[in-house]
């Protein structure tokens, strides 16, 4: 091979640039543009704090209020600042009157509601989307 090599000069510029993988002795072989040089590629140096060796930092929640005193007389949990404190509860007179008539436990039933309502022909479209959701899970296209 080497006597191969020796004849033919293209040949042999072409196994240096394939073996040695130098730009530079492409270069003075002449073949720099029609040779492409591939070498590994460079290490970069990973950031402090980030990678696969390093353990995550859990994240904690809100401390857990146990004090029956403040957990009487303050909203607790509704300071959304990091400073601050939670508000106090006011007495029910300063609250408006449709706060106390909102609905907090399961939405009503269908058949509970009046069928000429807005809130009932919502529901109803809900209910509908829910059925054909089901009908249509695990269908394919």
């Amino acid at each position: 091979m080497a006597l191969r090599s020796l004849t033919n000069p293209v040949k042999a510029a072409l196994n240096l640039c394939v073996f040695n993988s130098h730009a530079e002795t492409c270069a003075l072989a002449g073949l720099r543009g029609s040779v492409g040089v591939r070498g590994y590629a460079k290490k970069v140096a990973a950031a402090k704090g980030k990678g696969k060796g390093m353990m995550k930092d859990v994240q904690k929640g809100p401390e857990v209020c146990k004090d029956p005193e403040k957990l009487v007389s303050h909203a607790v949990g509704v300071n959304i600042f990091k400073q601050g404190e939670d508000p106090p509860i006011k007495p029910k007179d300063e609250y408006p009157e449709w706060l106390f008539q909102l609905n907090l436990g399961p939405a009503k039933k269908l058949e509970e509601m009046d069928s000429e309502s807005h809130e009932y022909w919502k529901r109803l479209r809900k209910e509908n989307i829910w059925r054909f959701n089901r009908l249509h899970k695990g269908k394919k296209f």
